[in-house]
């Protein structure tokens, strides 16, 4: 990263401001992908257990040579496993190869029916298969006691404010979350959740921060003039905005030149930082909006 910025999760630890995501990154790819991230110089990398690709992100990690405690690793519970999370852990760093996390981040504030070996199960009407009878606090009740030997920090994912108060005013809660990841890009921006989880001492981590082809981000004007005159990409440009914001940010590549240009991110002017945080005005889109009940329940 060019600018070299990190945040402080309330642990004490810091974690590198941008990492390298690799949701629907292939496992033909992925290894490929985090090793070159980490030659580029890259420190954080993001997986999951629902991604599949644990086991080749652990070995591009293990065959880089770049000592495990340089590497700021991020992994997720999955739905299936709400009422078993450690469970869920142990399996991940069995996939990893790796003796600890980072960070373990509840992926959905969703618990899925655990006796199934679907990653999604489904009843006989279509529906999702959710549990009625547990909810997100359990869970966290469950992943407060895992060892810090084996996640040093634990955190939420695709939380909005409603959830984040729930779990945060619940007696169970003893750990403040160190991180809520969720969409973020300048289409769905969440000011309000972003400054309220500055406010509890959470770090946001952004994921789809460059959008998708069906979010066009990059052509947007605002965002190409800027990039015209600082001299950057359009998505570098969307990186350093998400930076700019407090945020930490994750760009999915696997291509190994865009792995290496998304690094090169820039501090932008104030006035930039504010074009860019107003486009949702004229133009605001979810890109993630899974049928999993009612999870994002702000209005922005």
């Amino acid at each position: 990263m060019a600018t070299g910025r990190v945040l402080a999760l309330n642990t004490g630890a810091v974690v590198p401001a941008l990492g390298l995501g690799t949701w629907q990154s292939a496992p033909n790819e992925v290894y490929e992908a985090v090793l070159t991230a980490l030659k580029v110089g890259y420190r954080h990398i993001d997986t999951a257990y629902a991604y599949q690709n644990e086991a080749e992100v652990g070995k591009a990690i293990r065959d880089s040579g770049i000592p495990r405690k340089d590497i700021f690793l991020t992994t997720k519970l999955w739905g299936t496993f709400h009422t078993k999370p450690e469970e869920n852990l142990d399996i991940s760093l069995k996939n990893l190869g790796l003796d600890y996390v980072d960070l373990y981040l509840m992926h959905w504030p969703i618990p899925f029916n655990p006796d199934t070996t679907s990653l999604i199960p489904h009843r006989e009407d279509g529906s999702v298969d959710t549990l009625s009878d547990w909810d997100f606090v359990k869970t966290w009740e469950l992943m407060q006691k895992i060892s810090s030997s084996k996640a040093k920090a634990i955190g939420v994912s695709n939380f909005s404010i409603k959830n984040l108060t729930k779990l945060l005013e619940d007696p169970i809660t003893k750990v403040v979350p160190a991180a809520n990841q969720v969409e973020l890009h300048p289409y769905l921006p969440q000011h309000k959740l972003v400054d309220f989880c500055k406010s509890k001492g959470i770090v946001v981590t952004a994921y789809s921060p460059l959008g998708s082809t069906s979010a066009p981000l990059q052509n947007e004007p605002v965002v190409q003039s800027i990039a015209k005159k600082v001299g950057k990409s359009a998505p570098q440009i969307l990186i350093s905005w998400a930076i700019s914001r407090g945020t930490s940010v994750l760009p999915k590549s696997v291509t190994p030149e865009r792995i290496e240009t998304n690094f090169e991110d820039v501090v932008l002017d104030a006035a930039d930082v504010k074009a860019i945080d107003e486009i949702y005005k004229t133009t605001s889109r979810r890109i993630v909006s899974p049928p999993w009940g009612d999870i994002f329940n702000d209005v922005e």
